[in-house]
């Protein structure tokens, strides 16, 4: 039998917690000013040593960005951003070790009309940011979301890829952007955009009807942060920039990581976690803080005056089981509290994982997902788990007129006529005369009546839009691209019987 009152405290070993009294782990003089992880202790400078140098050596490491090439900095605002703005100005200064050698500009996107802002608000938190901005010297742009209404249909269509440069080529680059440094200096320009563009109130309107079709949170963020990707784009290819670097830390692509294998976008990991995404062709998402926790942000943010500006957004003051994201955050977050190497670990995994999908930039428009403009994971064979959930979910659901779904009704329905019967007023025999002039039911160049949206979007954007109440409300840039992929669809079918297929050619 066990004794209850024996007193075994005595025999147990006492496990030493590191503290800011031991001697930094690199110089080994000074004193530890911040405890990273256990043993990884570092004073000051020390620490701001390792910062700039993992930042540097992550962009050096890909030799993505090349010597003269213009760089958009997306800042949101908040710890993760700004940090990594303040690493480009660093970098960029005159007494900088090893200099990064591309132009930069900053994009704020003003989402405050999503989250219920007040005008005021909104002006309050741009003329913040505003004049942190011109503090770097930096050119900047702010949009507001509800420019997306207004946005192309190029956006989600196919961009031609700029000729890929081999990593030989770097060295040359480098060697060419010094000589033109050196001849010609030029100083930074800045914008004159100091106010919150004007909005139409129309457009705040219809973004938040966008927003509150969905009728979960989940849908929302994910819709949410669709929209602000495709704005991102746009604005870098009008601003003649190649390149976007985005803010996303080790923290938050852990919990990205696991968040897409929820909601279904494990094919499309590679995209979304990793250091660069070219699937939209000619620009390129970059993560170069994708190295660093929240922790260490925090640190050298606080340690070194990074300031940074709160926006809030649609998660601001949720419960943990409001979305899929945040209950994925705060189960990252609290398990890292006790398992300090969880995030770590997550986002080591993430480095292997790899998809047997064709490459997005590689891939045809019609076989790029609408939405997120990854490759289409919905091409699979019968025997697959896809298509058992699409079996499951057919045999579940109840069947009724009127249950259109995710079918985009015309836009112009010009033809009334009864089914078997000609649209023309003169009948069959003025049915080519119609058909000539543009307006004939049997013209094969007709609009169809309604447009299938499943059939262009991924997994994950397909349980996206079925949470929304009608896809009416969606911008016109991505109702128009629907109806021409179908139409484009339609018109291959057609002509299915007079393509050659590859390798069928002779000489």
């Amino acid at each position: 039998m066990c004794q209850v009152e024996e007193d075994y405290r005595d025999g147990l070993e006492r496990v030493e917690v590191p503290s800011v009294s031991k001697k930094c782990v690199k110089c080994k003089e000074a004193s530890a000013a911040v405890v990273i992880r256990a043993g990884d202790t570092y004073c000051r400078g020390c620490f701001k040593e390792y910062f700039i140098h993992k930042f540097r050596a992550m962009l050096g490491k890909n030799r993505i960005i090349f010597p003269g090439e213009k760089v958009l900095l997306a800042v949101s605002g908040g710890p993760s951003s700004c940090s990594m703005l303040s690493q480009v100005r660093e970098g960029l200064s005159l007494n900088a070790h090893k200099k990064l050698r591309f132009s930069p500009g900053i994009i704020y996107i003003d989402e405050g009309g999503v989250v219920g802002q007040t005008v005021e608000e909104r002006r309050r938190t741009v003329a913040e940011l505003q004049a942190m901005f011109k503090a770097t010297g930096f050119p900047f742009h702010t949009v507001a979301l509800e420019q997306v209404m207004d946005l192309p249909s190029s956006v989600v269509a196919m961009a031609p890829s700029p000729s890929e440069q081999p990593a030989s080529n770097y060295k040359e680059a480098v060697g060419h952007f010094l000589q033109s440094t050196s001849s010609s200096r030029s100083t930074p320009q800045d914008e004159e955009q100091t106010s919150l563009p004007e909005v139409p109130e129309a457009h705040t309107h219809f973004l938040q009807q966008l927003i509150g079709s969905a009728k979960t949170l989940t849908a929302r963020q994910d819709l949410l942060n669709t929209l602000r990707q495709h704005l991102l784009v746009h604005t870098a290819r009008t601003e003649g920039y190649g390149k976007v670097m985005l803010g996303d830390n080790c923290t938050r692509l852990a919990v990205k990581l696991l968040t897409s294998i929820t909601l279904g976008r494990g094919a499309q990991l590679a995209q979304d976690t990793g250091f660069s995404d070219a699937r939209y062709g000619d620009i390129t998402l970059v993560r170069p803080m994708r190295d660093y926790s929240a922790k260490e942000i925090a640190y050298y943010n606080h340690m070194f005056s990074v300031a940074s500006v709160f926006t809030p957004s649609l998660d601001t003051k949720t419960t943990d089981k409001a979305s899929i994201q945040r209950l994925t955050e705060s189960f990252v977050t609290k398990l890292q509290e006790d398992f300090p190497s969880t995030v770590s670990t997550i986002y080591r995994t993430s480095e292997k994982l790899q998809t047997t999908c064709r490459s997005s930039a590689k891939a045809e428009p019609s076989d790029k997902c609408l939405l997120c403009v990854c490759a289409l994971d919905t091409a699979v064979e019968n025997a697959s788990a896809f298509q058992a959930t699409l079996t499951s979910e057919q045999l579940s659901q109840t069947k009724y007129p009127g249950a259109a779904g995710t079918e985009i009704p015309r836009q112009n329905p010009e033809s009334s006529a009864p089914s078997g019967q000609c649209c023309s007023s003169g009948g069959a025999e003025d049915c080519g005369r119609a058909e000539r002039g543009g307006g004939g039911c049997c013209s094969s160049a007709k609009e169809p009546e309604t447009t299938d949206l499943k059939s262009l979007l991924c997994y994950s954007c397909q349980l996206t839009l079925k949470d929304m109440s009608s896809v009416e409300h969606l911008p016109q840039y991505i109702l128009s691209e629907a109806q021409r992929r179908q139409r484009r669809s339609q018109m291959r079918e057609e002509i299915s019987e007079f393509l050659l297929e590859d390798g069928e050619g002779g000489d």
